[in-house]
């Protein structure tokens, strides 16, 4: 008895000096790795796009197509351009600055028969320089814009004795939004909204006894495709 208990007392301390040495050999686990999170989408910088769509709008004047109560009828058509911009994020808020110039095809007509007279107004380009400021729920951006608008306008009016034609630039502003949402790092799309009035201009025709301002406004909805550097 008593060399059995001697022999199970041995065993029970080898065991324990193995396990101690154990315990002193280094772990073969690997090291521990950190997290890796995913970037965080910003709107901020620099970006160049293109977009396509319909415009419709107004003309009003006096006397220029206003000849025995007739009317110009309403312009509408295609618009399609690029645009240049840069955004700014802070917090969610995100602050921009855009320039675009489109081609147009707007164009009205009026015609008085009991006077045998003609007139048109017809857009071929317009531009816009805007200010945004939107609010960002990660990738998605809804906006509001607003600024300066430029067109090119030309106006012509005949009558029996009478040929009139002007081609000039005309200035005035222009408001709007949109929705914008950026689904890769680099490429963004948005649908957006603009009005654009082009202030009064004057005009005096030969022949005639008075003069004649035109206004030109319209309506702008179009979608675009941005690259962000």
């Amino acid at each position: 008895m008593k060399k059995f208990l001697l022999s199970t007392v041995a065993v029970i301390g080898l065991v324990a000096a193995g396990a101690a040495s154990a315990a002193d050999l280094p772990s073969r686990k690997g090291p521990v790795m950190a997290p890796v999170y995913a970037p965080i989408f910003t709107w901020t910088g620099f970006y160049v796009g293109a977009n396509a769509g319909y415009a419709w709008g107004q003309v009003d004047s006096t006397n220029l197509g206003l000849i025995g109560g007739g009317r110009f009828k309403d312009p509408d058509g295609f618009v399609g351009g690029g645009q240049i911009g840069y955004n700014y994020q802070i917090g969610q808020i995100v602050l921009g600055a855009e320039a675009d110039f489109q081609g147009a095809d707007l164009k009205a007509t009026a015609f008085d028969p009991a006077f045998g007279a003609t007139a048109s107004n017809e857009i071929n380009y317009f531009g816009t320089v805007r200010a945004r400021i939107g609010y960002a729920f990660d990738r998605f951006l809804p906006y509001v814009t607003g600024g300066f608008a430029y067109g090119n306008v030309k106006n012509k009016f005949t009558a029996p004795g009478i040929a009139f034609s002007d081609d000039n630039t005309q200035y005035g502003w222009t408001v709007g939004g949109g929705l914008e949402y950026a689904f890769t790092n680099n490429w963004t799309a948005k649908v957006e909204y603009l009005y654009v009035n082009l202030d009064k201009e004057s005009y005096r025709i030969p022949g005639a006894t008075l003069n004649t301002d035109v206004e030109t406004k319209f309506s702008v909805v179009r979608a675009g495709l941005n690259y962000k550097f």
